[in-house]
């Protein structure tokens, strides 16, 4: 009877879909509950990690990171320096010179990973919740997490720390927390912050971020001062000892709570950071050759060249190396202040470019080892290319009118010489555009048309390294008829400054990570343009690039987000705000041979911090160190 059989098979193949269909239906109505809550209210499973963009690399159940020696040797110490001079131990405000290396003292509730383009996974928080939408994220607390004297870090810190900071803290955490309109304690353990209305797929990460600072010490302190007691943190490392302006010294915390955390196995190897400051660089580069500190990342590309050869280099004592990397370089560069009347005017900045000889200077101070910088997010996707695609041009289009004709017609190109010196091409250019935008030479001294005053300012900087690039510049700026100072002045001076945008112009740089967002506010945006302190040192007041920073905030998926940051890149470098510099696609490093590290590097950093002392090494170098004295 196969038609019986067939008949029956198909009564029994209709129940089991309805079946099947009354299951699906049952499991959807059950994560609708679960994802939506009781009241509606929208929520999400746990995680243990939060990517801006996609998927974090790292599962759950991972057990280090792929650049870390999960079984590095901890124990020894390590000397480094600094330049300059420090005054305080609370880096986090606005007063004072903080001490370099605070940033170890304080655990945040997530970290990054240094392989991916923006992926932070729990330190602090042992889990995450957040909605699809963005619209608030809730961190879990781990109960073993407590500060270096002992107390628990509690929901009422992580609170704290987001009032203090917004209200005390540097200006620079009012804007990037800005959005953040509430805080509060969900469970004994949860925190949950929510965000005001906008998309702004940042701004769980960038809670993430933030240093949890241990109320019980700091609400019974002002928190604005300087100070020169060592707060209690909740890190790998606290400070062990200081001599202010001179030296600082961090012991690891041998029972550091988060030690075997899957996030820290590998890193914090060093027992003891020690640091000396100099006053000068010339004099820490020659201290480093006698031996009195280990590692050193070099900055000056004629030191580079010229100053490592010695016998300790030649012998292998020091080893020098330059380091790949796939970090974004960002914008190096004489930054322009327009707040000054002279800066205003967007052709003189562009006139001001055609001054400066690239080309020599990499010649002839670097010996060829840079390359022009042509982008904001240098060495990067994110850097505009070409002439502005069909994503850009709609992106830009609402702009038009505002911007200059030159944004949607010609690639961005700084001027260019044969770099033997002679710039007298470029110097016309220069005159051209310098007239147009009412300048004229008398007496040899180029003066404004309209108020007869010459025009004069000064390049304030923070090295003498900097002067042999900024005199050269300002003898060809004298060929135009402007007069020109090189100013060099102390650290704390230098800061103060800057801080109250008392400059004409300085040297600057603009770092940026693969994943701009709210930090653009601080560096572009109009509302903090006046605000002290704020690091939008050009003074941009403008609403096309405040429109493109919503817009790059706002950014759905890695596509638009590189569209979008393109777009702003573009309208920047027409802004002519800064004369471009130059960039490396290495670390350059310098350590006498008592280190050993992984054998895989981090794409977007160098990752010291995953070094360890090689106790063989270091014993053979102390050999190899006297012998050397004794010759």
């Amino acid at each position: 009877m196969p038609g019986l059989r067939s008949d029956n098979l198909s009564h029994r193949m209709e129940k089991m879909r309805n079946v099947k269909i009354i299951v699906v239906s049952l499991a959807l109505a059950l994560l609708f509950l679960y994802t939506h809550g009781a009241y509606g209210e929208k929520s999400a499973a746990p995680v243990h990690a939060l990517a801006m963009h996609g998927l974090p690399k790292y599962e759950r159940d991972f057990d280090h990171f792929d650049y870390v020696n999960p079984n590095a040797p901890r124990g020894g110490s390590v000397r480094l320096h600094a330049i300059g001079t420090f005054d305080t131990l609370n880096h986090l405000t606005l007063r004072g010179v903080p001490a370099v290396g605070l940033g170890g003292l304080y655990d945040s509730l997530l970290t990054a990973s240094n392989d991916e383009a923006f992926t932070e996974y729990g330190l602090l928080a042992k889990s995450i919740e957040m909605p699809e939408d963005r619209s608030w994220v809730a961190f879990t607390l781990r109960k073993e997490a407590q500060w270096h004297d002992g107390r628990p870090v509690t929901v009422e810190d992580v609170i704290f720390s987001l009032k203090t900071l917004k209200a005390e803290g540097h200006p620079f955490y009012r804007a990037y927390y800005g959005s953040v309109i509430r805080a509060e304690k969900t469970g004994d353990q949860k925190v949950k912050f929510t965000f005001s209305g906008g998309e702004n797929r940042e701004l769980p990460l960038i809670i993430g971020q933030m240093p949890i600072l241990p109320k019980h010490y700091w609400e019974e302190r002002d928190f604005k001062k300087t100070t020169l007691s060592p707060p209690p943190g909740s890190g790998p490392y606290r400070i062990k000892s200081f001599d202010p302006g001179r030296t600082i010294t961090y012991a690891r915390v041998a029972d550091y709570w988060g030690r075997d955390l899957p996030v820290n196995r590998g890193r914090y190897n060093f027992d003891l950071i020690h640091y000396d400051y100099y006053r000068d660089s010339t004099v820490a580069l020659q201290a480093f050759k006698a031996g009195e500190y280990d590692f050193r990342q070099e900055n000056i590309a004629k030191n580079w060249a010229t100053a490592y050869n010695v016998p300790a280099v030649r012998k292998g004592l020091i080893k020098k190396e330059g380091i790949p990397h796939e970090q974004p370089t960002g914008m190096q560069g004489f930054i322009f202040n327009i707040r000054r009347p002279y800066f205003r005017d967007r052709r003189v900045r562009e006139a001001l470019n055609y001054a400066f000889d690239f080309e020599w200077t990499n010649r002839n101070l670097f010996f060829g080892q840079y390359a022009r910088t042509k982008s904001f997010f240098s060495n990067s996707e994110l850097a505009s290319r070409g002439l502005p695609g069909p994503e850009e041009i709609k992106i830009l289009e609402p702009f038009r009118d505002k911007l200059p004709k030159e944004v949607f017609i010609r690639e961005y190109c700084p001027p260019v010489t044969d770099g033997k010196g002679n710039i007298r091409a470029n110097l016309r250019k220069a005159f051209k555009l310098l007239n147009e935008a009412g300048w004229a030479i008398k007496n040899r001294k180029l003066v404004n048309e309209k108020t007869d005053k010459s025009f004069t300012f000064e390049i304030l900087l923070n090295s003498p390294s900097w002067e042999r690039i900024s005199l050269p510049f300002a003898k060809n700026l004298k060929r135009l008829g402007i007069d020109v100072r090189v100013r060099t002045v102390d650290t704390a001076q230098f800061q103060k400054r800057v801080e109250e945008f008392d400059f004409d112009m300085i040297v600057g740089v603009f770092a940026q990570s693969l994943s701009p967002g709210n930090e653009q506010r601080d560096f572009w945006g109009s509302a903090v343009a006046d605000e002290t302190g704020s690091r939008n040192t050009i003074g941009i007041k403008d609403p096309a690039v405040d429109a493109l920073i919503e817009l790059i905030i706002a950014s759905p998926d890695r596509e638009s987000l590189v569209h979008r940051t393109r777009a702003l890149d573009r309208i920047l470098l027409r802004g002519h705000y800064v004369i471009p510099h130059w960039h490396l696609r290495i670390f350059r490093v310098a350590y006498w041979d008592k280190f050993g590290r992984p054998k895989v590097t981090p794409k977007y950093a160098l990752g010291f911090y995953t070094w360890w002392i090689d106790a063989r090494k270091e014993a053979a170098l102390k050999g190899k160190k006297a012998s050397l004295k004794e010759k």
